[in-house]
């Protein structure tokens, strides 16, 4: 049989695929910072008035996001500036990506945290940017001194702020962030999707820093099945990322189940305050476990190191649960782990193994 690889870019054909792990089946799953239920879980009229309206959505019709009405709904739920416009994205992954796109001259750089969200790297490569990495400190604070000279030296074109960070759960701080935002000449991406978890937010700045990008999503929350993303900055900018989003980057049942969701925000933000407790509970048990030390976390996570990743990791495993092994990933991720916040009864699940092993 005749092969085409050849005429793949050589430096995609060196590049490995995003892995989704495979779940099996009755595993509790704790590797991917979803919510632990559907959000609507327990309110059945709400339930039914959904379904009703997923039945009487336009499917055969495209959809037009931008005159789907979504976008004035964030703005009046998340109080976004009125000098802020607002892109609508299939996940904000599609918003990371097409952002890259827009800044990929040839000879731009993009800048972030070393270890950060792995697509900030993997778009510099896939548009052929230069991409510098600035290793966190070992506690996975920002390392300000190191991450400003590198905006000195090598002027990036795109800087991305993971703020919350992921992988590590460690906010930075807010003046840090902003002295990025004031040093850099090129556009700077605070990327908050973990920011329903976190005390503050750069969405009431979006529209009045002109370099600045705001990028949420809505997966963290209970829809990451609906890939609803969103990007809020000056429409100088973000009418020019409309311009290279595809024209149908949504669907008619997203559009309507998110805007549903909006009308509804409270539960959700019931939701919201639960897996925050639930994070403090894991928090004070974790930090009662010598063996292990837990790093503060802003998002629905928490990271851990642990002496032994494989082993706890495997552990985990064996009792049906699944989570994400960091370990290997960065040098600064030695022997770490990553655990989503989940119901109670599977953090207790997770708490359980965890004192076995270590007791």
């Amino acid at each position: 049989m005749k092969s085409v690889r050849h005429l793949i870019r050589d430096d995609i054909r060196a590049m490995s695929a995003y892995q989704i792990a495979d779940i099996p089946s009755g595993f509790i799953k704790l590797d991917a910072m979803e919510s632990p239920s559907h959000p609507f879980e327990g309110h059945g009229v709400l339930m039914q008035e959904l379904q009703a309206q997923l039945a009487s959505a336009p499917i055969h019709l495209y959809p037009d996001p931008a005159k789907s009405g979504l976008q004035e709904a964030l703005r009046a739920e998340f109080d976004i500036p009125d000098c802020a416009a607002i892109a609508l994205g299939n996940g904000s992954d599609e918003l990371i990506q097409f952002v890259t796109m827009l800044t990929a001259k040839p000879g731009a750089a993009m800048l972030a945290a070393e270890p950060s969200f792995v697509m900030y790297r993997h778009n510099a490569a896939l548009y052929g940017m230069d991409y510098v990495g600035v290793p966190l400190n070992g506690d996975f604070t920002l390392n300000l001194p190191a991450f400003l000279e590198a905006v000195k030296t090598r002027r990036p074109a795109l800087t991305f702020i993971a703020y919350p960070n992921n992988p590590t759960g460690v906010c930075f701080a807010r003046g840090e962030v902003k002295a990025v935002i004031s040093s850099s000449d090129g556009i700077v991406v605070v990327d908050e999707a973990y920011g329903a978890f976190n005390g503050d937010s750069f969405l009431p700045q979006a529209g009045r820093i002109p370099n600045l990008i705001v990028l949420r999503t809505l997966s963290k929350i209970g829809f990451a099945g609906l890939r609803i993303g969103y990007a809020a900055g000056c429409p100088e900018v973000i009418g020019e990322l409309q311009k290279i989003l595809p024209p149908y980057n949504m669907n008619q049942l997203s559009l309507t189940t998110t805007k549903f969701a909006l009308r509804h925000y409270g539960i959700i933000s019931a939701n919201i305050g639960s897996l925050k407790n639930e994070r403090a509970r894991m928090m004070a048990e974790l930090g009662g476990i010598p063996q292990i030390k837990a790093f503060p976390s802003q998002a629905n996570f928490i990271t851990i190191r642990v002496p032994d990743a494989d082993l706890l990791f495997d552990t985990l495993k064996q009792n049906r649960i699944l989570v994400k092994k960091l370990h290997g990933a960065h040098p600064l991720l030695e022997h770490c782990l990553r655990i989503t916040v989940g119901s109670a009864a599977q953090n207790d699940a997770v708490l359980d193994v965890i004192r076995r092993l270590y007791r």
